[in-house]
């Protein structure tokens, strides 16, 4: 029976990785801070949902403190170590840079100490299209540079991609970065635009859309994903290359996109929901915030190459599984 052990099980992303493997049969183990960057009462419900099955199990500890983090890990044994726990928000990195430094890098070098110490053998990171910036070349690929990310959050995760292929070339770790684009779905964050959206809809409050409105990004439903990460888990760094690989030279390291590959304009995100509430969204046009992008767009070729798989389901499916859900949850 394989051992995966996941950072942020009570997350968002984290929850639906550990269900997919725990109904694939894996012995996953859990690791998440719960901290209240948003509603902990959400967090609680994942992971209640993830303790109803058997193979599942959990600490409740930051990132940072190193001991419980070692403790978890010596203690669980893993074959893989999926970190997908991370101080996330674009936006709120403007307000609190520390935490993303403390979360991120400090955080996410504890996790390659344990990586190194347990012998694993894949070590899986989440990193975001955020890294790439104000690259203006699209779709993005994992060959292009990203050296200019316009938000603490973003270069903290450049800063786990640079520690990250240092610790497997010092190590001979494999190493997978995974960069993930505008993820959503049912469970997402209370701070994602779907969900607030949908909530200022129902609720008949302005929506703020910022840049007016001129904003495109590569939507990837939640469940696509996951496979992709369950995919790239068998595609170990040194074992194989693909064409187009972005396999490090001196390192089993590599950079893969997960992502729709369908750049979906704002308003068009925004029309879906309207169309699944069968009303209108009030509409609080705003500028550009500092740091944010006008648009995200994935080259996906990678991820298909290594795992015969690619995110596939159409926005508009996704939106109507995520306010089915929405109304379930609210009880609406």
């Amino acid at each position: 029976m394989r051992r995966a052990f996941i950072t942020g099980t009570a997350g968002f992303i984290g929850f639906h990785l550990a269900e997919l493997l725990l109904q694939e049969g894996w012995q996953v183990a859990g690791f998440d801070g719960m901290t209240d960057y948003y509603d902990v009462t959400l967090k609680a419900r994942r992971h209640a949902m993830l303790r109803q099955h058997p193979g599942f199990s959990a600490t409740e500890a930051m990132l940072e403190d190193r001991d419980a983090l070692a403790s978890a890990v010596t203690q669980f044994a893993p074959d893989v170590i999926v970190h997908l726990a991370a101080q996330a928000g674009v936006r709120y990195s403007l307000e609190n840079p520390r935490a993303y430094v403390d979360a991120n890098i400090v955080g996410s070098f504890n996790v390659m100490e344990m990586a190194r110490d347990a012998g694993v053998a894949h070590l899986l990171m989440a990193s975001t299209s955020s890294v790439y910036g104000a690259n203006e070349t699209m779709p993005f690929t994992e060959v292009q540079k990203a050296d200019t990310p316009l938000t603490i959050y973003a270069a903290t995760k450049k800063a786990t991609e640079a520690m990250g292929h240092s610790w497997s070339h010092i190590h001979a770790l494999p190493v997978t970065m995974f960069r993930f684009f505008t993820v959503y779905g049912p469970w997402g964050r209370p701070d994602m635009a779907l969900f607030k959206f949908t909530k200022g809809i129902l609720e008949g409050t302005p929506i703020d859309i910022y840049n007016h409105g001129e904003m495109w990004r590569d939507f990837t439903y939640v469940d696509d994903l996951v496979r992709g990460i369950r995919g790239l888990i068998d595609a170990v760094p040194g074992q194989m290359a693909v064409e187009g690989d972005s396999l490090s030279p001196v390192a089993p390291f590599r950079i893969v996109n997960i992502g729709n590959s369908d750049k979906v304009r704002l308003e068009d995100f925004i029309s879906a929901i309207e169309a699944e509430l069968g009303r209108k969204a009030v509409r609080n046009y705003m500028d550009m915030q500092t740091g944010d992008v006008p648009a995200t767009w994935a080259d996906a070729q990678l991820l298909q190459n290594l795992t015969g798989y690619r995110p596939q389901t159409d926005f508009r499916t996704g939106v109507a599984r995520f306010v089915r859900w929405y109304r379930e949850y609210h009880d609406l």
